[in-house]
């Protein structure tokens, strides 16, 4: 395992722990639907989503639960295969995968344990309310904003045989 990028999923232990612990924190805190307000554009806002993002699918009986499980379950098997695949110097590869995977994995937990994911932070754009998010979600929305961002700044290098 030396030099592998499965050294790496310390940050993948650490987004499930802090995503688990707030949301403890969230649900001992805070009632349903009542928006705490922070700032003007924040508000803490505890909701229970049965869907995926922006509650896709949350009113479709009850059969997503497990297909968002089964499908997360393999998502992330195949995140953590290509974790292990990546060459040591591709460290921003492998920080993005494991922000991905560690919100992916505190999404799974709720999603298997309650049947919903549970939510907590709210954000304004305007006067227009984003839908209810946690740190499982910023992990996986930041995670992925990486990993798209490296692979264009990627290839619009030359490869090392062509330098």
């Amino acid at each position: 395992m030396p030099g592998s990028q499965l050294r790496l999923l310390w940050i993948s232990a650490l987004v499930v722990a802090l995503d688990q612990l707030a949301k403890l924190v969230a649900e001992s805190l805070l009632s349903p639907h009542q928006a705490v307000n922070v700032l003007p554009f924040f508000d803490w806002y505890l909701t229970y989503n049965t869907g995926a993002a922006f509650s896709f699918l949350a009113g479709a009986g009850g059969w997503q639960r497990w297909f968002f499980a089964i499908t997360t379950s393999m998502i992330s098997i195949v995140i953590l295969f290509w974790i292990k695949k990546l060459p040591p110097t591709d460290k921003i590869t492998g920080i993005s995968l494991c922000l991905i995977l560690g919100g992916a994995i505190g999404n799974l937990i709720d999603r298997i344990y309650l049947g919903y994911v549970i939510d907590y932070i709210q954000v304004w754009l305007g006067t227009y309310p984003w839908p209810a998010f946690n740190i499982a979600d910023a992990a996986i929305s930041v995670g992925a904003t990486i990993l798209i961002v490296s692979g264009f700044v990627k290839s619009g290098k030359p490869a090392a045989s062509e330098k």
